[in-house]
């Protein structure tokens, strides 16, 4: 490895403001994340416009701080990256301006970077030899999905969620409950002392057997009827263990998940799964996602929990990657909120 395998990572996709200097992929120089966790809990979720304006005042000294914790200066790099979408448009475009600025006063290539994409490559920090192809489940607030990732940059979406994604139906519960923002952690941490089993709650689009459901629906995910079951027992049943509550929830929201992804991997005969997004930090679900692999004949790949949240080492990963195929990104790439995978097949 060289000077020139390094890249600095922006990410401001939502409400974390972030840096990151990592080489080759493989070895993280600085990891920076500073959140608004604090700023957005009072409303209960993030609002976009104090996110942007917080990112604008992040994001200087964040990026100065991971470029001294990584030793090095601008002419040391190969690549600025950072995440041009999906995620809030105002915040996309505070870090997309940015490393723009950065690429043009240092004379760096600047690579756009799908957040999805990032969130694919968070596994492959810890192991960066993973043999392809794999069955990636992707499961955060915004985005719930099955991913065949058969090689760097080829990706095959078997499935993703009809409605809510998985982590919205663990914030809309979590707040139904007054547990606080964000609601993923909340409920994780509530659950340990919750039977799992007290209460029945629907598995969505689950079944014995999966050839029971057709092609499109087999790999799809469904949790707004299980949140509105969830509201619909409490109001019903106001003196029901919110622990009991919140461990049955969290365990039907895992049992589907999960349960899809043994699917796709007896399916397509991989011999590698992993999971990314910010619910893969999930205590359960890390847990129950392995068990299924070991049953399947798979290994399972967790990134650390780290690196499931919003961090700019994983967009530095998937920058580096993506730079080796294709080169650097036009200047005028924009920021695209609406952003998706680029997907074959």
């Amino acid at each position: 490895m060289t000077m020139s395998d390094l890249v600095l990572a922006i990410e401001t996709s939502c409400d974390e403001t972030a840096a990151s200097v990592v080489e080759a992929a493989r070895l993280v120089r600085s990891s920076v994340v500073s959140s608004q966790v604090d700023q957005h809990a009072r409303y209960g979720g993030v609002v976009p416009e104090v996110a942007s304006r917080a990112h604008v005042e992040l994001l200087v000294p964040v990026v100065a701080e991971a470029m001294v914790a990584a030793g090095v200066e601008g002419r040391d790099l190969a690549v600025v990256a950072a995440t041009t979408g999906p995620g809030l448009v105002g915040s996309l475009l505070v870090g997309v301006s940015a490393a723009k600025a950065l690429s043009l006063s240092w004379d760096v290539p600047f690579v756009a970077v799908n957040h999805l994409e990032a969130h694919l490559y968070a596994a492959l920090l810890e192991e960066p030899d993973l043999e392809m192809p794999m069955v990636v489940l992707l499961v955060s607030g915004g985005h719930t999905m099955l991913v065949v990732m058969e090689d760097h940059g080829r990706y095959r979406l078997l499935g993703s969620t009809l409605d809510d994604a998985a982590g919205e139906a663990f914030d809309k519960v979590a707040r139904y409950l007054g547990l606080g923002y964000p609601g993923g952690p909340a409920v994780d941490h509530l659950a340990l002392d919750g039977d799992r089993s007290a209460y029945s709650y629907p598995r969505a689009l689950v079944q014995e057997n999966p050839a029971t459901l057709s092609g499109d629906r087999r790999y799809a995910f469904s949790f707004s009827g299980l949140k509105t079951a969830v509201v619909n027992h409490l109001r019903s049943d106001p003196d029901a263990s919110t622990v009991d509550v919140v461990a049955s929830f969290q365990e039907a929201v895992v049992d589907a998940l999960v349960t899809k992804a043994r699917w796709a991997i007896e399916e397509t005969g991989v011999r590698a799964a992993c999971l990314g997004g910010g619910v893969a930090a999930n205590s359960r679900l890390r847990e129950r996602f392995t068990e299924i692999c070991e049953g399947a004949g798979a290994r399972a790949f967790l990134p650390p929990p780290s690196m499931c949240t919003d961090n700019a080492a994983m967009v530095a990963a998937a920058g580096w990657w993506q730079f080796r195929r294709e080169g650097p990104s036009p200047l005028d790439t924009g920021a695209d909120p609406n952003l998706g995978l680029n997907l074959i097949g």
